[in-house]
């Protein structure tokens, strides 16, 4: 059995660390838990430990999870008197799931090296509904062998775990994921705001194409919150726009032309600017409503 630290109860790490208990891990939490109290009190029930701080929250574990909002708080947690650094022993792997820029990726693991720990940068994708069903799929950049020693820890909390590359590959990896994702939330959106102003309805537009080449995953999750004016948070539109900003500044320093994501880019700034970065980002919807005068609905 394993002895886990895990660092981060958001949406997502909530049902990361009740995965990890149903296979039998011993987990330890941070007894604050940033405010998230009713979620502390559940996994207590279930036998989660808590510590005060990430120092002790990362002493005496085998692996180290960090899944955060943004690269800033990773480094806070990390450094720091109090930090997982000053309280991990050297050989603990510690892996960090949050989604960061692949440079920020790639400076976590140059400190955990100096703590003499493996890294592994592995974010993820499949949102709340992939973290609660234990189906997330994690991008790894690090080492294959120190992965391997791991694989236990992911199978508890995905279905798939691939290593593509050192250190910071996974983090692109999540980049080149969110790309494929974010645009494919906007052309969804897109199509049913068609739809809807053709006089179709969204619904069985979604029925009738969701068996052929244009399903996906992303349809499957988003359509019927879309058709369903259901903007309650499964993935922040405030991510989308982290996410997207890093992508733009990852392709700006390799000197890559992007041309679809620049466009996602400037209609998730446009949401934010109308206060919409705590909804879901199937909320994209609404920019393309606004132009077409009209709002999408199922008629049922």
């Amino acid at each position: 059995m394993k002895r886990i630290g895990f660092i981060g109860l958001g949406i997502m790490g909530v049902p990361m660390v009740r995965n990890l208990c149903k296979a039998g891990m011993d987990v330890t939490i941070i007894e604050n838990g940033h405010g998230n109290k009713e979620a502390i009190a559940e996994l207590k029930e279930k036998g989660v430990r808590t510590a005060p701080t990430a120092r002790e929250t990362a002493r005496n574990q085998d692996v180290v999870i960090t899944m955060l909002p943004n690269g800033r708080i990773v480094k806070d947690i990390l450094t720091g008197p109090d930090g997982v650094l000053a309280g991990i022993a050297p050989g603990t792997v510690l892996i960090d799931s949050s989604s960061v820029a692949p440079a920020e990726s790639k400076q976590f693991a140059a400190l955990a090296q100096e703590a003499g720990c493996p890294f592994l940068d592995a974010p993820v994708s499949g949102g709340e509904p992939g973290a609660i069903a234990g189906t997330l799929a994690f991008m790894i950049g690090g080492d294959e062998t120190v992965a391997g020693k791991v694989r236990d820890v992911f199978d508890a909390m995905g279905s798939s775990a691939v290593v593509t590359g050192p250190n910071g590959a996974g983090s692109v990896t999540k980049l080149c994921n969110q790309i494929m994702c974010f645009i494919n939330i906007a052309a969804v959106s897109e199509a049913l705001v068609l739809a809807q102003k053709a006089g179709a309805d969204p619904k069985k537009v979604y029925e009738a194409v969701r068996g052929g080449l244009a399903g996906s995953a992303i349809l499957e999750q988003k359509a019927a919150r879309i058709y369903g004016r259901d903007f309650a948070p499964g993935g922040f539109l405030e991510s989308q726009m982290k996410d997207i900003n890093h992508v733009m500044e990852t392709a700006q320093e390799l000197d890559v032309p992007l041309l679809l994501a620049p466009m996602v880019q400037q209609i998730t700034e446009s949401l934010m600017q109308e206060g919409r970065g705590r909804e879901d980002n199937s909320c994209m919807v609404t920019f393309y409503e606004k132009l077409a005068g009209i709002t999408v609905q199922t008629k049922e």
